[in-house]
């Protein structure tokens, strides 16, 4: 099986503490593999080993204090 990636782009991320916050968040669904967050692009990249929920990828960037929406 392939891995499956999504893209989202957060807003509200000004720092490295914002991309640690994000990652954590969006890092304890279950299946992500790995997570590449940037506060520059404003860009969040989710790999995981099947395809996600956007809804779970929503809710653990809002759980971390920021917004996002499916790029």
């Amino acid at each position: 099986m392939s891995a499956t990636t999504s893209t989202f782009q957060v807003t509200g991320m000004t720092c490295g503490h914002c991309e640690m916050s994000v990652r954590e968040e969006v890092s304890e669904i279950p299946g992500v593999q790995n997570v590449d967050v940037s506060h520059e692009t404003g860009s969040l990249v989710v790999s995981s080993e099947h395809p996600l929920e956007d809804a779970a990828v929503l809710a653990a960037v809002t759980e971390a204090g920021y917004s996002a929406t499916r790029a």
